[in-house]
């Protein structure tokens, strides 16, 4: 049974040594996040700071819960699950009708009608979220243990809101997790995207000459802070609370806003109330370390006017941090890919299974295995899944062949190298990019690569066979590469740092990049170099990158292309350039930094080690 508030998931994390406590005093600029992050990464616990420092030096009233599904195993637990895969089970079982024909088949559903009447929300008159009720001049969000997170945010940023809104017309609900960044004690930047559901209310509030009222939620129990991450289709009828409702199997339970007409969940530790004006100057927000692992930069966003918080009598606030991979939106983000694997493979049936590794920070990098019956059909497959919700946002797919975990991300790579031709198998294309990316050839819009790493059929080959019954008896071609032993190379050209090859088929180059179009340079000199014999992927990173390190590698090269512009065949070879792009190059756009922490703040979390009673297995 799913947990019906955070409390109660608190405590059963702690009951499991799944979290930890932390009372010595703790700031919450910067030293929380250096801790929780070094947490996330080893797998470690949740943790509780109950002594948190604030800005000014005061303490706050407000113990902090971070990394509270930092790992799938806690992820499952937070929806009832026994494991992640069981919640595709679930799904697949309210959606397949079959076998529902005559009186007994229609008592078979009685189970997915349960469900069914689960998904509206249900309203309640008392709720402890309004157990406290600050309005006017108590309103201070400054006594808020906000986090600053990263040394160049520009702020403290809330990160883990449930934003709701309705739309002005249809009335239709939204809650989606939108950063905030704190301006003063009443009001914050809202981060509405221009693809977000947020950012459409605005619009048509806009068009109606009104104000769109907005409440955000902190807390909840865990189904509902997952809900409000997931890419739910647009269904009448189906949103964030009515799918939390399916994951606990109960109702949710809302309450009216005190000062806004909007429903809230009634189980929240904190409910920020208020409105966003359309018709008011833009704020510049940002920078913010971002989930990409690359700083966001500053841009406009709308305010937030918070008219009342209102609160349990003793809540938890709860965060998270974002940054480089893995993190826990990793987990987050595999939860919301076994929701919808059913509901995928009911529009492409051939697809077996598909996985958005955390190097690729979800929409960067797609993995999809498919029961593949005819020539082309990754493609088929690809552009199918390019036309699915925020699947749109997809930079690089990749389709394998049915058997290869899609999770195994070395397996993955493989075949790629083996079963993919540079230029035969591969295909750009251009559409919608996430919004938050840096380095596309305009904002949210840029090139896309599929790279078909299927076994291939005749056709797909040049050859003069075909694939149908009794031609060739429908064999597969056989890869016509195999991995070399790693060449040799000891060149001393301007601007290369540091080389690697594994022998596998890939050759990875560290640059430092002191003048335009030296990566371009690079690149045809190392295509046509003897060392590259072996090679059939070439992959330029920056300065910062280990080449040693296959994560490292591929979230670089995956967060700095546009595959349009950065991914060609140079001597059969397919070379990914993940330098920075410079405007003498044509690259209009800023340039963001990767995210790091400060070593001051890394010494002070070292020093202080002892006093966290963490264990040295996580330091």
């Amino acid at each position: 049974m799913p947990f019906p508030d955070l409390p109660s998931f608190v405590r059963s994390l702690e009951e499991r040594g799944e979290l930890l406590r932390i009372d010595v005093p703790v700031s919450a600029e910067l030293e929380i996040t250096e801790i929780a992050d070094r947490l996330v990464k080893r797998g470690g616990p949740a943790l509780l700071f109950e002594n948190v420092r604030l800005p000014g030096g005061e303490t706050s009233a407000f113990p902090v819960a971070i990394g509270l599904l930092g790992t799938r195993q806690r992820v499952a637990l937070s929806l009832g699950l026994p494991d992640l895969d069981a919640l595709a089970r679930r799904v697949r079982e309210l959606i397949d009708l079959s076998g529902a024909k005559g009186l007994s088949g229609m008592l078979s559903q009685l189970p997915k009608l349960r469900d069914a009447m689960n998904l509206p929300p249900r309203r309640v008159s008392r709720a402890v979220s309004q157990e406290v009720v600050w309005r006017g001049d108590e309103v201070d969000l400054g006594k808020l243990p906000v986090l600053k997170c990263w040394p160049l945010d520009g702020g403290p940023f809330v990160t883990l809101p449930l934003v709701i809104t309705r739309d002005p017309d249809t009335g239709e609900r939204n809650m989606g997790m939108y950063r905030m960044q704190i301006i003063d004690k009443t009001t914050t930047g809202m981060h509405w995207q221009r693809h977000k559901t947020g950012t459409r209310h605005l619009e048509k509030a806009k068009r109606l000459g009104q104000r769109l009222e907005v409440a955000v939620a902190l807390g909840g129990d865990p189904a509902l802070i997952y809900a409000a991450t997931a890419p739910l289709p647009p269904i009448p009828g189906l949103d964030e609370f009515a799918l939390a409702g399916f994951l606990r199997g109960q109702r949710y339970p809302v309450v009216r806003g005190v000062t806004v007409s909007l429903d809230v969940p009634a189980n929240a530790e904190f409910i920020l109330e208020g409105y966003v004006d359309p018709q008011e100057d833009w704020f510049m927000e940002g920078p913010f370390g971002d989930h990409t692992g690359f700083y966001t930069l500053p841009d406009l966003y709308p305010r937030f006017h918070v008219t009342a918080i209102t609160m349990r009598q003793h809540p938890i606030y709860p965060a998270t941090i974002v940054g480089r991979p893995p993190m826990e939106d990793a987990y987050l983000i595999e939860a919301s890919e076994r929701l919808f694997l059913p509901a995928a493979q009911l529009v492409l049936p051939e697809i077996s299974d598909y996985h958005m590794p955390p190097a690729g920070v979800a929409h960067n990098l797609v993995v999809t295995s498919i029961k593949k019956r005819f020539p082309g059909e990754a493609y088929k497959t690809a552009n199918g899944l390019l036309g699915l919700g925020q699947m749109m946002f997809a930079k690089v797919m990749v389709i394998v062949d049915d058997g290869v975990k899609v999770n195994d991300f070395d397996a993955v790579w493989r075949e790629v190298a083996a079963k993919a031709v540079p230029g035969r198998d591969t295909l750009t294309t251009r559409g919608p990019i996430d919004a938050l990316d840096h380095s596309s050839r305009g904002w949210s819009y840029g090139g896309k690569l599929i790279i078909d790493a299927t076994s291939k059929l005749p056709e797909e080959t040049g050859s003069g066979l075909g694939s149908r019954e009794g031609q060739n008896d429908g064999q597969t071609a056989q890869p016509d590469w195999a991995p070399a032993p790693a060449a040799g190379f000891c060149e001393s050209w301007e601007g290369l740092q540091d080389q690697f090859q594994a022998g596998d088929g890939y050759w990875v180059v560290r640059i430092e990049k002191i003048r335009p179009f030296l990566n371009r340079e690079l690149a045809e000199r190392l295509a046509g170099h003897p060392a590259a014999s072996g090679v059939r992927h070439l992959l330029l990173v920056d300065e910062l990158t280990d080449v040693r390190d296959r994560q490292d590698v591929w979230w670089t090269i995956l967060n700095n292309i546009d595959p349009e512009r950065d991914v060609h065949v140079i001597n059969e070879k397919l070379v990914w350039d993940g330098t920075r792009k410079l405007p003498e190059e044509g690259f209009v756009r800023p340039w963001p930094p990767k995210i790091s922490m400060s070593p001051e703040v890394k010494a002070k979390v070292e020093a202080r080690w002892h006093l966290y009673g963490l264990p040295e297995r996580w330091r």
